[in-house]
Order: structure tokens, then sequence, then C-alpha cells
């Protein structure tokens, strides 16, 4: 779970502090994961459930779901496109549409549009990248990854 906690995060609960901090890793890979966490948590699944739909809709959880190392399945790069500023939401959400791409960010450079996009092969990929750049116009730069560093994201959570 990607946790991005600030000031204007909701006042958790004792159940959704737990729920954040005992679940970043180890997340049960079963039929039903939500009631595992409920029966480990002692409360019901729907609670886990209604929690996680209160969090994500406060935006103090992103997404729920794996972390995978890049190129294990299937291939993956980071991209980047040169936006005129007054197209830069356009662009952004012709980029979101696009079910390979995980998402997109605002950053302070002449690229200033930056992704990443999954695919199972290169050839889709490829396709990918070819297609966001034919509709937007733009020339898009590829930056496949040529060396990957693994860095644990899961840490215990401070609650004051």
């Amino acid at each position: 779970m990607n946790t991005p906690l600030n000031a204007q995060s909701p006042q958790l609960t004792l159940t959704e502090q737990r729920l954040l901090d005992e679940f970043q890793h180890g997340f049960p890979l079963e039929p039903r994961p939500y009631a595992r966490i409920a029966q480990q948590l002692g409360v019901s699944e729907t609670a886990v459930l209604d929690s996680l739909q209160r969090l994500q809709a406060a935006g103090a959880v992103s997404r729920v779901g794996p972390v995978l190392q890049p190129n294990r399945i299937g291939v993956s790069t980071l991209a980047a496109l040169a936006v005129p500023s007054d197209r830069l939401d356009a662009v952004a959400t012709l980029v979101s549409e696009y079910p390979e791409v995980n998402h997109n960010y605002q950053r302070e450079h002449d690229y200033n549009l930056w992704f990443v996009v999954t695919a199972p092969n290169r050839e889709r990929l490829a396709a990918v990248l070819d297609d966001i750049g034919r509709r937007s116009g733009l020339p898009v730069l590829d930056l496949p990854m040529l060396e990957d560093y693994f860095i644990d994201l899961g840490f215990r959570l401070q609650w004051t």
C-alpha cells in the first residue's frame, strides 16, 4: 500500500493505523484476502473494505497492489514528454487513458510530463509509446532502465 500521509490526512482509527502499518508486506494471497486481514485485525471484512475506501477517498492511500520487480513480468520503461504548458492537462489526460501507464507526474524541466509504461512485451511497449507520440504530436523520450535498484519502501509508521 502506498500511503502518502500529510497534514490534510484524515484522523485514522486504530484499525486503520494497524491496516496501514501491518499490511505493507505479507498481503494475503488467497481468494478473500480482505477477510484474512479482517480476521487478523479482529474486525469484519466490510470494515476493512470500508476503511480502505475511506482512506483512498481521503488521499491517504493511493493504491493497494503488488510492487513487482521491473521487467520480471513483462517490460517497462520511464518516458517523458516536453509539453507546452497550455497543453499539459490535456496531454496528461491522454497519457492516463492507456491502461499500460501506471502513473504520470509533472516535473519542472523542459521534459515536464513523466510517466511509467508497462506492457507484456517490447512490441506492445513500443506501440504504446508510438501511439502517445502520434496522438499528442510530441516526441516521446524513452528512458529504459539499465540497472535496477530495489528499495523497500515499507516502514513502521509512527502515530502521534
